[in-house]
């Protein structure tokens, strides 16, 4: 098969012929036709994510979507011909979606979305899990609560602002002016990070006492001033992005409590895959419900177009979830 492979960190992908894998126990072997990159997916091949390290020689792409050619051993979820979804490689020594075929952890997969391309499947794994496990499964979002989004129109922010919305949630969202209809498009209150201070919208929004659930998709000095905006006696802020270092005594004098999500760890660790296909699932449901839709770039890469499509996603000019067609 061909797959595009990463030789040496910071140099360009490769174009090359590699031996097609064969299923294991437990895995599915998928014909790919579409690989998501995300801005993850370019740190690796730069050698800037530690995190996420991938031994080289190595075929990269974490998201991916095609259609089932074999089932190994034990796996009665998924058969031939069934088109399907995950995040399933790229980092921790585990073959990339920017192949023709990939030996994939049935666990990790679910069925696309009937209402989805397989195009747009491919470009939803990283970010829909992300949001979701901070939102639902940190957060324990409900109905009703007021949600702040910190990054409303980025990959995680506008996946994150669209399942608040189908739990219920009052859901406001931060982003620079240029933003402000895309992050609305979505049904969020738009805030302008850059005129608004922390203590203006809060109190303009929660009447001071701070927003339930606080997502930060940005990191740095943003998570800082999400502390301040949590709500007081139990508000929760969740970051998909907390590295650096951080005074949480505004977290503390507000009662509030935070966590972390680092959603590559089932992948790096070979624990929990299962709820990643269990998360894929509520995401078929609220594409197929019309609650969830992702922002795709219109531009099309091939395959061999892999350097280009990293390019217009390092260079800004992407407008939404970049795709490679791989068939």
């Amino acid at each position: 098969m061909q797959a595009m492979i990463s030789k040496q960190a910071g140099a360009p992908l490769a174009l090359e012929d590699i031996a097609m894998p064969v299923p294991g126990a437990g895995q599915v072997l998928v014909r790919i036709a579409a690989s998501g990159v995300n801005p993850l997916d370019l740190k690796i091949a730069a050698g800037q994510a530690a995190h996420a390290h991938m031994p080289l020689p190595a075929v990269l792409g974490i998201d991916m979507a095609g259609v089932v050619q074999a089932v190994g051993e034990g796996v009665a979820a998924f058969r031939p011909g069934d088109q399907v979804f995950g995040m399933t490689g790229g980092v921790g020594g585990v073959q990339g979606s920017l192949a023709q075929f990939a030996a994939v952890d049935a666990d990790l997969l679910a069925l696309k979305p009937r209402q989805a391309t397989l195009r747009e499947a491919a470009a939803l794994p990283l970010v829909f899990i992300t949001a979701w496990e901070g939102l639902v499964d940190r957060a324990r979002l409900r109905a009703g609560q007021k949600v702040l989004v910190h990054g409303g129109a980025g990959g995680v922010g506008h996946v994150a602002v669209q399942i608040a919305r189908a739990f219920g949630a009052e859901v406001y969202a931060t982003g620079s002016a240029g933003q402000r209809s895309v992050i609305e498009g979505y049904g969020a209150t738009f805030i302008d990070y850059r005129t608004e201070s922390v203590a203006d919208y809060v109190q303009q929004y929660t009447g001071g006492e701070g927003f339930d659930i606080v997502y930060d998709t940005v990191g740095g000095a943003t998570l800082d001033a999400s502390f301040a905006a949590a709500r007081l006696y139990g508000g929760h802020v969740v970051s998909c992005l907390g590295w650096g270092t951080h005074a949480l005594a505004p977290l503390s004098f507000r009662a509030a409590t935070y966590s972390g999500v680092f959603t590559l760890l089932p992948l790096l660790s070979g624990k929990g895959r299962a709820q990643h296909g269990a998360i894929l699932r509520e995401a078929a449901r609220l594409v197929d419900e019309g609650k969830v839709r992702v922002q795709l770039d219109p531009a099309r890469y091939a395959l061999a177009e892999v350097n280009a499509a990293h390019a217009a996603l390092s260079g800004g000019t992407a407008r939404g979830k970049v795709v490679i067609d791989v068939v």
